[in-house]
């Protein structure tokens, strides 16, 4: 009888270790995996949130890109739009992750599942899926956002930096350099108005574009008239050039990232002032076409630009 109570006993034993372990190794390997996951989200500055999804035709559509800046900005990041991004991040794209939005949008439920990518295109981290039934789209993808963040509230994010994440090198002379000379030149109240402008907040979100627009300045009459040079274009073909905004203008850089001319606006559309780091001179339209305009010596060369803006 005793044998048969103490093999009862054994038996409950059993059974009620099996449940514990079936309920503390899962809680045991998801703190893991969040410990595993803040390591990594530490060694980037900065999250870069696009102002234009692939999954949508506008920018900022439903609200997505200024809701999910304010979001990362309440969990602690430093979020900045891929248009408007600081110079240590121009100089070395490997200090953010990239975020990207996956839709997975039904007829009646709004899906999305958020990622973050580095500079090599690796997921980083992918937050859980949020979801809503609400048939008002901009309501549907606002709380669908919010149950993905839900994966990184509380997640004790605190940027450290590493010996990988050392500044690139680029070919523009001094050009963090001049920027921050540039900066520290006179007060921030005194410089031009940005490309962007932007509010991020819970009660309100928005986001207009400033960049320069067609002047309304007309040609001055009766000036005098001179024959214009002829251009010696070279007419290889040419790498594509990224325009990212930077104040009064554009900088262009390559797949490197290297910058490879900057670019200020002028009083015309389209016509900009040019400082590269061989030649200096113009960036013009012409018909559907870039080209950067310039002298050597008293030869007035050109060259056809493939610009992605």
């Amino acid at each position: 009888m005793k044998f048969k109570e103490h093999r009862a006993a054994l038996s409950t034993l059993t059974m009620k270790f099996e449940m514990m372990k079936n309920f503390f190794l899962p809680l045991i390997l998801m703190c893991g995996f969040f410990g595993m996951s803040q390591a990594e989200l530490n060694k980037y500055k900065y999250i870069i949130v696009p102002t234009k999804f692939e999954a949508f035709k506008n920018e900022n559509q439903y609200q997505t890109s200024t809701m999910i800046k304010y979001n990362l900005v309440e969990n602690g990041f430093t979020a900045v739009y891929d248009n408007d991004m600081p110079a240590d991040l121009l100089a070395n794209r490997c200090l953010g992750l990239l975020l990207n939005l996956k839709d997975d949008s039904s007829m009646f439920t709004t899906k999305v599942t958020l990622t973050l990518k580095d500079c090599q295109s690796n997921v980083v981290y992918t937050t859980v899926e949020g979801s809503s039934k609400e048939k008002d789209y901009k309501s549907a993808y606002s709380e669908a956002i919010k149950e993905c963040f839900k994966s990184l509230s509380g997640i004790g994010y605190k940027y450290e930096p590493s010996g990988d994440t050392a500044p690139t090198t680029v070919s523009f002379k001094n050009d963090v350099k001049r920027i921050e000379e540039k900066s520290s030149v006179a007060p921030k109240q005194n410089l031009p108005n940005p490309v962007v402008q932007q509010k991020a907040t819970l009660e309100e979100q928005s986001y207009k574009s400033m960049e320069p627009v067609q002047s309304n300045i007309t040609k001055a009459e009766n000036m005098p008239s001179m024959a214009l040079p002829n251009v010696d274009y070279k007419t290889e073909g040419a790498a594509v050039l990224y325009a990212q905004a930077i104040t009064n203008g554009f900088q262009l850089v390559d797949s490197t990232p290297k910058i490879t001319l900057r670019m200020y606006a002028t009083s015309q559309a389209n016509f900009y002032i040019a400082e590269g780091d061989v030649h200096s001179g113009v960036v013009l339209k012409k018909g559907d076409k870039w080209y950067f305009e310039y002298y050597e010596g008293n030869k007035l060369m050109g060259q056809e630009l493939n610009i992605k803006f």
